[in-house]
């Protein structure tokens, strides 16, 4: 199965996850367009920070799966990949826009026409650097979404019912039926292969060691020690840089002390689907053999006794 939740991105649940109806897999291309600038007059563009607060405080009702900066190619994910989010109107008695799909995923780009980013305006999405278009892409390919606009690219689309509901791919949100919004008005080339370089796993014997009985003794040592005590620290910074990689860890606590905010985030993450889906006492933070292996094989390091 592919991953539920972006590798790389924050994550930042807002709860209130449903099932999709199934059928063909899409994506939704949106931009944010928060403010409204002309060429004669451009505004800077919104802070990435103020867009991630809302969808995840004031705007739940109306988040996305993703919000894309592609400025600076920071990636937060408020919902798994398989749960519907509510970016799109959805009117009573016609089709479920938010949920069309075995995945309907939906992804803002931060940006709004003739935005300004220090001295420069940009005029259109596809005018930016497009920083992390080809991980986002990537990961939503993995879902099954072709590459194909059935409805026509933002630049020229129609809103066909039939074409939704019979095709996979992408579509903009003025390319959606039951939607009256303009927007993405572009969107970046689907990456090809030349221009994507496969990414290479290391070989076993180059990837890192961590010792589960090590880095169980930091975990029952390190919260009751002095501030920035340590135990294990190469191998506790491995788990942590991992756990940050999910979204569970924020950076200033990536020191090699397996503290209270480590044990905090480890136990998310055994509480997580991918990391087993343990309850109780049994996602109490402390590494089991299980979920500390499920972590190693997505980020690249192997588990010893």
């Amino acid at each position: 199965m592919p991953d539920l939740w972006m590798p790389g991105a924050t994550r930042l649940d807002i709860g209130d996850h449903a099932a999709t109806d199934g059928g063909p897999a899409k994506a939704i291309a949106h931009i944010t367009w928060d403010k409204n600038a002309t060429a004669a007059k451009p505004q800077d563009l919104v802070p990435y920070e103020n867009l991630r607060s809302y969808f995840a405080g004031g705007g739940k009702a109306v988040a996305p799966h993703i919000l894309w900066d592609p400025f600076t190619g920071r990636v937060t994910q408020f919902v798994p990949a398989n749960s519907r989010s509510k970016s799109l109107v959805d009117l009573a008695g016609g089709t479920r826009t938010n949920r069309a799909g075995s995945v309907v995923i939906q992804i803002e780009a931060l940006f709004f026409p003739y935005c300004r980013v220090g001295k420069t305006v940009y005029a259109r999405l596809v005018d930016t650097p497009c920083k992390g278009w080809a991980e986002l892409h990537a990961w939503v390919k993995s879902w099954g979404v072709a590459d194909a606009w059935p409805n026509g690219r933002p630049e020229n689309c129609t809103r066909n019912e039939r074409t939704w509901e019979t095709k996979s791919g992408w579509y903009p949100h003025k390319g959606t039926p039951e939607n009256s919004h303009d927007d993405p008005l572009s969107w970046p080339a689907f990456p090809t292969a030349s221009a994507t370089p496969p990414v290479t796993k290391p070989s076993t014997s180059a990837k890192p060691k961590v010792s589960l009985a090590h880095v169980v003794y930091a975990a029952r040592h390190d919260p009751a020690a002095a501030q920035g005590h340590t135990t294990h620290k190469a191998e506790v910074l491995i788990v942590e840089k991992a756990l940050k990689a999910e979204g569970l860890l924020p950076g200033q606590y990536v020191d090699g002390s397996f503290g209270t905010k480590t044990v905090t985030a480890y136990a998310r993450w055994q509480r997580s689907p991918a990391g087993g889906g343990y309850t109780g006492d049994d996602a109490d933070g402390i590494p089991g053999e299980k979920s500390l292996k499920l972590l190693a094989a997505r980020h690249g390091f192997t588990v010893t006794a």
